[in-house]
């Protein structure tokens, strides 16, 4: 079994007639399943904007991406919604914290753009160590109603 096989989605917490947990092996799973949390718990039926929709898909993949590149595997992926928007969590194996989560960056160093972005489009970003191992890191992405200016 492939290490990121039968990783599975939760949705703690959410509403009733929450989308059933997937499992989540990519970034392209792990965005379906965001999208699929946030156009049906979200804002109680009022809808999401699209631009936010947009942002939530490129944080997902930004920290599924680089659980799966830099941190030894995914580990897990959790969809909770809040009032403000959607909290997500991306659990890892590695107990390396990126040196970028200390201080936001101010200027681009290396090869990627994904910590910068999820930065920006990202609040009450966390990183914490895992008792049995890795690490999660953990954002809430923030989404306005569809009505929203």
């Amino acid at each position: 079994m492939d290490e990121t096989e039968g990783i599975i989605a939760a949705s703690t917490g959410a509403a009733p007639g929450a989308p059933a947990p997937t499992s989540v092996t990519s970034a392209a799973t792990a965005r379906a399943y965001a999208e699929s949390v946030a156009r049906a718990q979200w804002g109680a039926g009022r809808g999401v904007r699209e631009e936010d929709v947009v942002d939530l898909l490129l944080v997902v993949s930004e920290l599924v991406t680089n659980a799966i590149r830099h941190g030894d595997g995914l580990a897990g992926f959790e969809v909770r919604p809040t009032d403000e928007g959607l909290w997500i969590a991306v659990h890892d194996h590695s107990p390396v914290v990126p040196r970028a989560a200390y201080t936001f960056p101010t200027r681009h160093r290396g090869s990627g753009y994904g910590w910068p972005l999820v930065a920006r489009l990202a609040r009450n970003i966390a990183v914490e160590r895992r008792p049995e191992g890795g690490k999660t890191i953990s954002v809430l992405v923030p989404l306005r109603d569809a009505e929203t200016r």
